[in-house]
């Protein structure tokens, strides 16, 4: 799995690792609920608005985030 969506999954709290494991293995957290989900999806969107934005695209920035409903 991407490096980037393993941190994503992380901080979302969708993902959990198992201890003193090398290398690590990741599993979907059993107590991961709908919040978990929507915090993982807006990170994935703000990650893609991101790139869009470095690339030049405010716009494209703006219409991405909008679309999904993601707030500033």
């Amino acid at each position: 799995m991407n490096e980037r969506i393993i941190k994503l999954g992380l901080d979302s709290g969708m993902l959990n690792y198992v201890d003193n494991e090398t290398p690590r293995h990741y599993f979907l957290c059993g107590n991961a609920d709908e919040k978990d989900l929507e915090k993982f999806a807006e990170l994935i969107i703000r990650e893609c608005a991101n790139v869009a934005w470095k690339c030049g695209s405010e716009f494209i920035d703006n219409q991405i985030k909008e679309h999904f409903g993601v707030k500033e």
